[in-house]
């Protein structure tokens, strides 16, 4: 869906979309898709990548706030698609830090030995939620996923450092307020239009800024390592703006960040994975690199971490 789409839908414009935000075009899951059929996919792809058959996994994490229904969790629906039938799984729900919150998770199985394979995945049918007669949301979010296998290293690659926060004080400022225990469906939740994405866009600007380079600084220092050793780094894709102040306050070269914001938009907690997954196959990762990650989302939540991939 491109800029000059949305035009025809909402009061905006290419120049407007493309100025805040730096988007051009976005995708958007067909109305049968639901989260679980976009995870299928990157599922499918990141086991015939890593050569590792379902059966072998044994868990399934799937970061999401567009799960396909409350419950049960969509990594179980996923479980059953694949055939995993020896996987526990289970859904973490953590908004734009979604996928670096389970691979954080994740790894923690297979450090304390606990488990050898676990595959973490990232989907988002944004679509879904959003409120397509409010101009400022719908031009920004979209629909994606990215997976990712967990194994045991055993060479150098390996992650170097993680930091995770959160902060409930924020937790208005972008969210769905219908559809949970607190504000039930009803009529007049949804003649509100409560069961779709309300953001404060303002105030989450002025906090995605110092958080993320708080996080970055955090993950750096846990690591021994300052912004001259990072030699590429992978932000969550949520604003050009905020991407290019972050990169400006840590004194990273742009040619060592990678954005498909204009591409993909904002796809919650798969941007990141589907970043990772565009850029390896680029290569502009190589083996060695030390690659760092940084989110923020909605909670408010945020994560930083550096792999030596």
């Amino acid at each position: 869906m491109t800029n000059a789409d949305l035009e025809k839908m909402v009061d905006t414009s290419d120049e407007w979309i493309s100025t805040r935000t730096g988007i051009k075009e976005r995708h958007i899951a067909d109305e049968n898709e639901a989260a679980s059929d976009l995870a299928y996919e990157a599922s499918k792809r990141a086991l015939e990548s890593a050569k590792i058959k379902p059966e072998e996994l044994d868990m399934i994490l799937v970061a999401t706030i567009t799960p396909d229904m409350i419950f049960p969790a969509t990594a179980c629906i996923l479980q059953d698609r694949l055939g995993a039938r020896k996987a526990a799984a289970f859904d973490l729900e953590a908004a734009c830090s979604g996928f670096l919150y389970g691979i954080s998770v994740g790894s923690q199985f297979i450090a304390t030995e606990m488990y050898d394979t676990i595959l973490v995945v990232a989907a988002e049918a944004l679509s879904k939620i959003v409120d397509w007669q409010d101009r400022n949301t719908c031009v920004i979010f979209a629909d994606g996923a990215g997976a990712a296998v967990l194994r045991p290293s055993n060479g150098e690659s390996r992650i170097i450092s993680t930091y995770l926060g959160a902060d409930g004080g924020g937790a208005d400022l972008v969210g769905v307020p219908a559809g949970g225990s607190r504000l039930p469906a009803s009529f007049e939740t949804v003649k509100n239009r409560q069961h779709y994405m309300k953001m404060k866009g303002n105030e989450l600007f002025k906090r995605a800024v110092k958080i993320m380079v708080q996080a970055i600084e955090i993950s750096l220092s846990r690591g021994n390592l300052v912004p001259g050793d990072i030699d590429f780094f992978i932000p969550h894709q949520a604003n050009v703006r905020i991407i290019n102040a972050v990169v400006k306050r840590i004194g990273l070269d742009m040619d060592r960040v990678y954005i498909n914001l204009d591409q993909c938009g904002n796809m919650s907690a798969a941007s990141i994975a589907v970043a990772l997954d565009q850029a390896v196959k680029e290569r502009k990762i190589k083996r060695g690199d030390k690659v760092l990650f940084t989110s923020f989302g909605g909670g408010l939540t945020w994560a930083s971490m550096i792999v030596k991939w």
